[in-house]
């Protein structure tokens, strides 16, 4: 797959880096191959053209142009001009907090915002019927806790998301320092409330 001229080392490095982040891309909801172009980029020190791209991971022209596309809106990638070159550059977004960022923001909106207005949906299905069963009221009430916990967790995610950053590793240990220690006690209580038997 890796065909430039670099060391035997870096080689083997860079190959085993792309393909973790095509495997990795099913979880993130990407393709494999907007995953591996970007782990590529990341792990380039200069600027790749199109060309080049499609030569490292054996793609074709369409399936780069479209991968290049979808990373500049996700804003992983950037598109860069080289002096006295007419060809298209690009490079990553190297700062591995923003980069993470991003992809959970994409993520969020991708999924949530779906959930979101069927969940709405139902409820204004609901709530125009002029019957009303015990079946309907308690789906009403079912429906309204799982939008309540969206949009805490929407809220949640567009508070913290900016914040994501290195400038912040040490308020983001404290908060996680503080949920962890929340949730051994949490655990503690239940064992004292529900002791195990032998």
């Amino acid at each position: 797959m890796i065909t430039r001229e670099r060391s035997e080392d870096y080689n083997k490095a860079l190959e085993l880096f792309i393909h973790y982040w095509g495997q990795m891309s099913s979880e993130w909801g990407i393709n494999k191959t907007m995953a591996q172009v970007y782990a590529l980029l990341f792990a380039e020190s200069e600027a790749m053209d199109t060309d080049t791209i499609m030569l490292e991971l054996n793609i074709s022209r369409g399936n780069a142009n479209m991968n290049l596309r979808n990373l500049i809106q996700w804003g992983l990638i950037h598109k860069v001009n080289i002096k006295g070159d007419r060809k298209d550059y690009y490079t990553s977004e190297t700062d591995i907090w923003n980069m993470a960022a991003k992809i959970i923001d994409e993520r969020r909106q991708k999924e949530i915002e779906p959930i979101k207005k069927t969940l709405d949906e139902c409820s204004a299905v609901l709530e125009n019927t002029k019957e009303s069963t015990p079946e309907i009221e308690d789906f009403k009430k079912k429906l309204h806790g799982f939008q309540v916990f969206l949009k805490l967790f929407n809220d949640f995610a567009e508070a913290v998301l900016p914040y994501i950053s290195d400038k912040n590793v040490d308020q983001i240990k404290g908060i996680v320092q503080m949920a962890t220690m929340h949730k051994m006690q949490m655990e503690a209580e239940n064992d004292v409330d529900n002791p195990k038997t032998v």
